[in-house]
């Protein structure tokens, strides 16, 4: 279940940056379309791991959309959501990694 979770976590956090670049509608770069993308994709195959391994892979996904976002966000003035988002990215990877240390490998 938890897996599952932050797979539609991942989802959600990817579908942030498509969300910001069509309401800007300027012509943007590829990248935010790119990115929008990749946390659903590695969440897709983070299911189709085994659960401990999965869920390694989810907290490391969780990180990364986290380091993106401390770089995309300041350029659409969100950077004030960053706090916020440090701390729910360390319980919910610290909730991952410690149900994976709990499963067999």
């Amino acid at each position: 279940a938890l897996l599952g979770y932050g797979a539609t976590v991942a989802s959600f956090l990817g579908a942030i940056h498509w969300g910001l670049v069509m309401r800007d509608g300027r012509a943007q770069p590829l990248m935010p379309w790119f990115w929008g993308v990749v946390p659903s994709l590695v969440g897709w195959m983070a299911l189709l791991l085994d659960p401990a391994p999965g869920l390694v892979l989810m907290a490391a996904l969780l990180w990364a959309c986290f380091l993106v976002d401390r770089v995309l966000y300041p350029r659409y003035q969100l950077q004030s959501w960053l706090p916020m988002r440090l701390w729910l990215t360390l319980v919910a990877s610290l909730s991952c990694l410690i149900a994976a240390a709990a499963l067999p490998w």
